[in-house]
């Protein structure tokens, strides 16, 4: 651990860097240095700490009065639980490949402006999703998505970004089939044969892709779809509206709102949480209402 820029009255701030990120190891010394500049006294874990993110903030919760996190939507989720239990504000950097939950914030990718926003000081307090105890800041999702997850190695990520979702997705969805589940919700449960479920807490997700076109992270609930198709090539025809977050009109997607949801499969499907597989089906999810603050603009 190093300690940088001490000084009286000076702010002091966690930073956590994933140099394994997209732009990490580009940016990381660069971040340091102008956030040092900007009045920050900082606190960076040796590069050979072997503690996860949230151990890292629960470490330093008494000596810090913010986190400053650098690095992808995977990064983010990482911190999450250590930030909800510290209850100390996040700083975002976005250094990853789709850097989601940034866009969803509007909290800009150029490294400058970003910490302009965690200068600023404004928070804005966020909810959660959580799927089987799993928090995700983005999306949850079973089928297509968790098997372009499973498949997309953090090696192609990083070298081809938002590329590499496109090329994985192309190879992947012809391979998709419909698959039978039954979805719960608001005390009511639908037989379904779907390709994908996904659950939203934001409004972006896969570098872009729109969850619900009015959905934001502090809105109280989670939007949820599911693309009921018949034949994988149907999703490329969807795909437009799948961008702007206005798939529900088309008669194959079933969109739902709500705080609680439960989807059973008939054998064990993948869950993925922002990128990253967290287990398999059943999957059981709930909103966390105000879950952490973030340093973000101000909302439009």
């Amino acid at each position: 651990m190093t300690i940088s820029g001490a000084q009286p009255e000076q702010r002091r701030a966690l930073l956590l860097v994933n140099r394994r990120a997209r732009r990490g190891a580009q940016w990381a010394d660069l971040a340091h240095q102008q956030l040092s500049a900007a009045g920050y006294s900082l606190i960076t874990p040796l590069e050979d700490d072997e503690r996860s993110y949230s151990e890292l903030i629960l470490a330093h919760q008494h000596q810090v009065d913010v986190v400053i996190v650098g690095g992808g939507d995977g990064t983010l989720n990482a911190a999450a639980p250590g930030l909800m239990q510290s209850r100390l504000p996040l700083g975002i950097l976005p250094l990853g490949t789709a850097n989601d939950f940034a866009r969803t914030l509007s909290i800009p990718f150029n490294l400058d402006a970003a910490i302009n926003i965690i200068v600023a000081g404004h928070t804005r307090r966020i909810d959660l999703g959580e799927v089987n105890g799993h928090l995700f800041l983005n999306v949850s999702s079973v089928g297509f998505s968790a098997s372009l997850a499973r498949n997309l190695t953090a090696a192609a990520k990083k070298k081809w970004g938002t590329a590499g979702y496109a090329l994985a997705a192309l190879r992947l969805l012809r391979q998709s089939r419909p698959f039978s589940a039954m979805l719960h919700y608001d005390g009511q449960q639908e037989a379904i044969k779907t390709v994908q479920f996904s659950v939203g807490n934001g409004r972006f997700y896969g570098g872009g892709m729109t969850i619900e076109k009015d959905a934001a992270p502090d809105d109280g609930r989670l939007d949820a779809y599911s693309l009921e198709v018949r034949h994988w090539w149907q999703i490329l025809a969807l795909f437009p509206s799948l961008r702007r977050g206005t798939h529900g009109r088309w008669g194959s997607v079933r969109t739902l709102s709500g705080t609680q949801f439960s989807l059973h499969t008939r054998r064990p499907h993948d869950i993925n949480a922002d990128g990253e597989i967290i287990g398999r089906t059943p999957a059981h999810y709930r909103l966390i209402e105000g879950a952490i603050a973030v340093l973000a603009p101000n909302k439009p």
